[in-house]
């Protein structure tokens, strides 16, 4: 039960990692695009995303969507609702590295006759990826650990709900929990220890 508990977990973190990377990407395309209705939308979003708590926002989901008529397993519920949640954070992430690209290069880019988007895909995302390494691995962290939450909304099939039914079994919290609390812990400094190498490679290619 408690290595299911983690394969799930690892799993439904890496699917929200990714998805939310995909919209948080195309988010921070459209805050730093020059149609201002795109730009407002953008920022609409990741103001509106930011400002509710996750708990709040899986707890809506999962009992919010049967009510309209929207039904599908309690996994993909919380794998959509947190990649919709961190895909805010991931926008900002991205778009303080896109800021960190000198504007001369953005300019050069667009003197040589490139559209936004080939600027945006040969010039500025390239680099703004290299920069931002380890602002994306402390928010792989923050959605490892957070992933926990999907438990209180029913996800038992997770790391903690496993922990909580184990508790339950055998009446042991110190053992239970602290062994989860060791895999996650694991997991961070995995996660922290991956990143430090990808940096190191990134700047010598650089």
């Amino acid at each position: 039960m408690f290595g299911n508990g983690l394969l799930v977990s690892l799993e439904l973190s890496g699917l929200t990692f990714v998805l939310a990377g995909l919209l948080g990407g195309l988010l921070a395309c459209c805050r730093i695009a020059p149609v201002v209705p795109l730009r407002l939308f953008a920022w609409a979003y990741v103001v509106t995303l930011r400002s509710v708590p996750l708990l709040v926002l899986l707890t809506l989901f999962v009992f919010g969507l049967p009510e309209a008529g929207v039904v599908y397993s309690l996994f993909w519920t919380a794998v959509t609702a947190m990649s919709l949640y961190w895909a805010a954070f991931f926008c900002e992430v991205v778009r303080s590295g896109v800021r960190a690209v000198p504007r001369g290069q953005i300019e050069a880019g667009r003197a040589l006759g490139l559209t936004f988007g080939q600027v945006l895909r040969f010039v500025v995302l390239p680099q703004a990826l290299r920069s931002t390494v380890q602002p994306l691995a402390s928010l792989f962290i923050a959605v490892t650990l957070n992933s926990s939450l999907a438990a209180a909304v029913g996800v038992t099939q997770e790391l903690t709900g496993q922990t909580q039914l184990l508790d339950q079994r055998f009446a042991q919290p110190l053992i239970s929990f602290g062994a989860a609390a060791a895999c996650y812990v694991a997991l961070t400094l995995l996660i922290g220890r991956s990143a430090a190498v990808l940096e190191r490679r990134l700047v010598v290619q650089r």
